[in-house]
């Protein structure tokens, strides 16, 4: 059985529920398994026995005796992926859209997790083969991958107090007037267990945006993310009235604007994804503690897509190629 865990709760959880504290601080570990191991008696804050919903002030000790169980051996797989750096401490991939990044429900092979551990089978000693942060299976971009455990600890730790920057390039569906930030708590939704929602008892959340471009009925935008809550930019853009293109969860009516071209009407109608790709990524060096940054270029999708909306908003509506 392993032995027990500690971390102290930093000053900024004041206020949040014990469950929701330390899914943050023990990430390894799903938010089910530490609810029901506080219920267990076998999470202590300052030596108590505490209730998963009980409020935390920030500054206890929390020692968290997790119960070993059954291991499921995820078999490697030889699966292409894109490398755009490598040391001895880190990998950054740049994980193409429709790649899910580990087994889960309904897919338990073909994922990054996999093909990592075909590509360096001594990431089988670190959780998830070292993946520290997830993206959703359709959306594509950076992700960072610890090789090894003081790497894997650091990464975990930056994570939880936001100190890894990532911005996102979006098309979303409207016209927006100005960039924003949307500050709102995100948990899963009350009754579709597959979806997240803004919900006033959830997790903090807080999104930023800004225009790169606006077209006549969609805006290519650049987010920035303080927090990392699942979907978090599904379901804040969609809550401020801009959901992203291709986005069949959080999404609405596919829109084309009046008279369109050609190209954008088929560009529109054929992207079957979120239009969300995870293009700069930045943070502290687990090993030299110096700041690295990296970017990936837009996917070929996403470049027609933008491309097809830039075209259409320049086009002038007596051109032909403008007409139904």
């Amino acid at each position: 059985m392993p032995g027990p865990l500690e971390a102290r709760i930093p000053d900024t959880n004041r206020g949040q529920r014990l469950d929701q504290t330390l899914a943050q601080l023990f990430p390894d570990f799903s938010r089910t398994r530490l609810k029901n191991w506080i219920e267990a008696g076998r999470v202590l804050v300052d030596g108590r026995a505490l209730r998963p919903k009980d409020v935390v002030a920030g500054g206890e000790l929390v020692e968290l005796r997790p119960v070993e169980e059954a291991v499921v051996e995820i078999a490697p797989e030889s699966i292409d992926i894109d490398v755009v750096h490598e040391d001895p401490a880190i990998l950054v991939i740049n994980k193409p859209a429709g790649l899910v990044v580990h087994p889960g429900a309904g897919n338990p092979r073909s994922t990054l997790q996999n093909a990592l551990l075909h590509r360096e089978p001594a990431l089988a000693l670190l959780p998830r083969a070292g993946i520290v942060h997830r993206l959703d299976k359709d959306t594509s971009g950076l992700l960072v991958v610890a090789r090894t455990a003081n790497a894997h600890a650091r990464l975990t730790k930056a994570l939880a107090s936001h100190d890894v920057e990532r911005s996102y390039e979006a098309v979303a569906i409207g016209v927006m007037t100005a960039g924003g930030t949307v500050d709102a708590p995100i948990d899963r939704h009350p009754v579709d267990r597959l979806r997240m929602a803004v919900r006033g008892n959830g997790r903090d959340a807080v999104t930023h945006y800004r225009v790169i471009e606006r077209f006549r009925a969609h805006t290519h935008v650049r987010v920035e993310l303080e927090t990392g809550r699942t979907h978090q930019i599904r379901v804040h853009l969609a809550h401020a009235g801009f959901p992203l293109v291709g986005d069949a969860l959080y999404g609405r009516r596919l829109v084309i604007p009046k008279t369109p071209t050609a190209r954008v009407e088929a560009a529109l109608r054929n992207f079957h994804r979120q239009a969300l790709h995870a293009a700069r990524l930045a943070f502290l060096h687990p090993d030299s503690g110096d700041r690295v940054e990296f970017a990936a270029p837009l996917p070929a999708d996403l470049v027609d897509l933008v491309g097809a909306l830039h075209e259409d908003a320049r086009a002038p509506r007596d051109d032909p190629r403008a007409r139904r």
